[in-house]
């Protein structure tokens, strides 16, 4: 598969006014300005969600709050996960600065204070204010280790935020000040323009053509095909069960570890499947390439998205390899989504955390994400050394393809064993 003709690590320029260090110049007043309000800074932790879901939806509807801290989501992985949650709730002087939806994450040598869903989001922002300031990395540590190690049950001895922007909308991120190391795995997007034809421009639209027509082709040698998206929660949860299948048989294929195996991360995307959020888009859209003709009813591809004003994430797809994987079903459906997206208002397609072929054959914009490492305790200073020692020997494998093979391979066989005795990993 051909690269894109360029690849960028930049910012996509969103619609939006609500925008925070807009240049150095601000950034830097920022950071003057929470050095000086760092005593009248002040944070509380909550264990529920209910009573906070007025202020959460105020901040997740600012768009450059990700949607995978959004309340809705949240609320389905914690309600599946039977999860402990440790909400971090910010405010200075009174006024509500943000909300970092923690749970907690027990562990044999420690404990661990996460973003909620974490294992299965793709961009994690936190919630912020319009005007909300830099976090302050010594202040936020202290008040951290404080409140959540003096709750009942509970000792924190790491928090980490992973897969957080060092920018994002035009923005840079309030946690920029806080501790981390680079992510192993970047983002990738593309941005979708006034119409799909110069969308296409951007990433040659000659041969994207051309691959369409292709696997048109191949599909009316089947019998053709219709390009559904699921109009009711019943063809939702019958979709997203056809991917689960195409996906387990795809990772079994390749020797590696179904991370959509376990029932209560499937009871999660169930639970986001065909309901909407406060603004009214789906939790979790159903796209899919169904055959017509002879294997009529038969789905060959299948996509998710999530919707967030006009940023628009691919949380997963699969693809019928049986019948007509040589018709490149996933890039069809990609092709249709796109085409589709481009008419109703979404500016950006994301394409989620991963480097692969076909993501830098569809995008223009690389995001580095990074991982925020908070020690709270003696022990939390191990582990963070350790997560960090971790993320560096992941870049060094991933960018080795025989050494990444091996590993994968290895872990798929310890996650098989793992199911045979029963052991939870």
């Amino acid at each position: 598969m051909a690269a894109a003709t360029s690849i960028r690590t930049a910012l996509p320029m969103m619609n939006t006014d609500l925008t925070i260090g807009r240049s150095g110049h601000r950034d830097a007043q920022a950071a003057s300005r929470s050095d000086a309000a760092a005593s009248r800074f002040e944070i509380s932790i909550h264990d529920t969600m209910a009573p906070l879901e007025q202020e959460w939806r105020s901040l997740e509807a600012l768009p450059f709050n990700s949607l995978h801290n959004g309340y809705d989501w949240c609320a389905a992985w914690a309600q599946t996960h039977g999860s402990e949650l440790l909400i971090v709730r910010g405010t200075l002087d009174g006024e509500l600065q943000f909300i970092l939806p923690l749970e907690f994450v027990p562990g044999r040598l420690f404990n661990t204070a996460r973003f909620i869903g974490a294992p299965h989001s793709n961009l994690n922002t936190g919630l912020f204010a319009a005007d909300a300031l830099p976090l302050p990395q010594v202040d936020v540590s202290d008040l951290l280790a404080r409140e959540l190690n003096h709750r009942p049950g509970h000792k924190v001895d790491l928090v980490t935020l992973e897969k957080t922007p060092y920018h994002w909308h035009g923005t840079a991120s309030p946690l920029t000040g806080l501790p981390g190391i680079k992510n192993q795995n970047a983002s990738f997007q593309l941005p979708l323009l006034a119409s799909f034809e110069r969308t296409l421009a951007q990433v040659n639209a000659k041969r994207r053509r051309k691959k369409m027509r292709i696997s048109e082709r191949r599909l009316e040698a089947l019998g053709g095909y219709d390009y559904v998206i699921a109009q009711s929660p019943a063809e939702a949860q019958a979709l997203l069960d056809v991917f689960l299948r195409q996906k387990a048989i795809r990772f079994a294929a390749l020797g590696l570890p179904d991370v959509f195996h376990e029932a209560q991360t499937r009871a999660f995307f169930h639970a986001l499947a065909g309901r909407c959020g406060e603004a009214g888009n789906p939790l979790l859209e159903l796209n899919a390439i169904r055959l017509k003709g002879e294997h009529g009813g038969r789905v060959v591809a299948v996509a998710g998205l999530s919707r967030k004003a006009d940023h628009v994430i691919c949380q997963f797809g699969s693809i019928d390899e049986d019948l007509a994987g040589d018709a490149s079903p996933g890039e069809l459906l990609f092709y249709r989504m796109v085409e589709r997206l481009c008419g109703e208002g979404a500016a950006l397609f994301d394409f989620g955390v991963g480097d692969q072929p076909y993501k830098r054959s569809w995008c223009t914009i690389e995001t580095p994400l990074r991982d925020i490492v908070v020690p709270l305790t003696l022990r939390g200073r191990f582990a963070a050394g350790y997560h960090r020692a971790l993320v560096r020997a992941k870049v060094v494998i991933k960018a080795n393809r025989a050494a990444y093979s091996f590993f994968q391979r290895a872990r798929s066989r310890k996650t098989h064993a793992g199911r045979k005795t029963g052991d939870v990993e």
